[in-house]
């Protein structure tokens, strides 16, 4: 792996990581849904304008549409509505930390409709996975401030099943659809509820057109998303999946380190237990899943992140 392949992994992963913490100082100058619209229709009015200068090919087929609708839906639309809630109840860290299990569910799903079987090693890191998520939770729950903290667990915990549904359909859509074109239709098409709902929930006067607001958008979605995505699409036309993904292991503590740095965030006993078995976990489920288990973006589509 070369040097400058190391340096985009690491890019990837800072740009990842930088998510939550610019959506938690977003949610103070914007509406939540409208910010999640916004996000969604600029990074994909970006990755659809690159695709056109790389004169990409236009998704073709009522089976492709029907699965970037389902990849729209679930990675975008229910992703982003959690994603953008959660981050009003929960510390950042913890959050991309929680959202970036994303695969434990994946597993499970795959395993209920793909049909896919789990080694033993796979089956003890969604074990540790799984305890991992409760010892970070636990602390807050039982707080003072409990319901807030637990109804923030909940918004990251659908974020996460929003994608790992995402993810099941790009599995299916591997090999149909351009990367860059599929992926972005499918955010301007998730960005369709998000803004409808933002329009009939939210107060739309609220939102606050600083230079503040205007540079985090931009950073999280041109950068955070689009580029993020244009990044790792270009490793893996080099480097294997497997390889790629050993680098995903710094998005958690890279969002601990944001959070520590920006926001203050410290973690008790428990919840650095639960870091750890996240991490271990999601590296057992890595090693113990079935090889057809790996969805490459370089055959075809893919997307990860917050």
């Amino acid at each position: 792996m070369s040097a400058g392949t190391v340096l985009r992994l690491v890019a990837v992963m800072v740009l990842w990581a930088s998510c939550f913490p610019l959506i938690t100082i977003g949610l103070d100058l914007a509406p939540h849904l409208a910010f999640a619209a916004m996000r969604a229709a600029l990074a994909g009015a970006c990755l659809l304008l690159l695709g056109i200068a790389l004169h990409r090919p236009v998704p073709r087929g009522v089976s492709s549409w029907g699965l970037i609708a389902v990849v729209a839906a679930g990675t975008t639309s229910l992703g982003f509505f959690g994603m953008f809630h959660a981050a009003e109840f929960i510390a950042p860290g913890l959050a991309t930390v929680i959202a970036n299990a994303q695969p434990l569910l994946a597993a499970v799903l795959a395993h209920a409709v793909l049909g896919e079987r789990l080694k033993s090693l796979g089956m003890t890191g969604l074990a540790l996975g799984f305890a991992g998520i409760v010892a970070i939770a636990w602390p807050g729950l039982t707080s003072d401030e409990g319901t807030g903290y637990g109804l923030g667990i909940g918004y990251v915990a659908l974020a996460a099943a929003g994608v790992a549904i995402g993810n099941l359909a790009i599995k299916r859509l591997t090999g149909k659809a351009d990367a860059i074109m599929a992926m972005g239709f499918q955010m301007l098409i998730g960005a369709v509820p998000l803004a409808l709902l933002s329009v009939s929930t939210e107060e739309i006067s609220s939102q606050v057109w600083s230079a503040e607001f205007v540079l985090v958008l931009l950073v999280l979605s041109v950068l955070g998303t689009s580029l993020a995505f244009w990044l790792w699409f270009s490793v893996l036309r080099e480097v294997d999946l497997s390889r790629a993904n050993a680098f995903t292991f710094l998005v958690p503590i890279l969002g601990l380190a944001i959070g520590a740095t920006l926001f203050r965030e410290r973690l008790d006993g428990a919840q650095a237990i639960g870091v750890v078995l996240v991490l271990a976990g999601i590296v057992f489920l890595q090693r113990g899943a079935p090889a057809s288990g790996a969805v490459s973006v370089a055959d075809g589509v893919g997307h990860r992140g917050a």
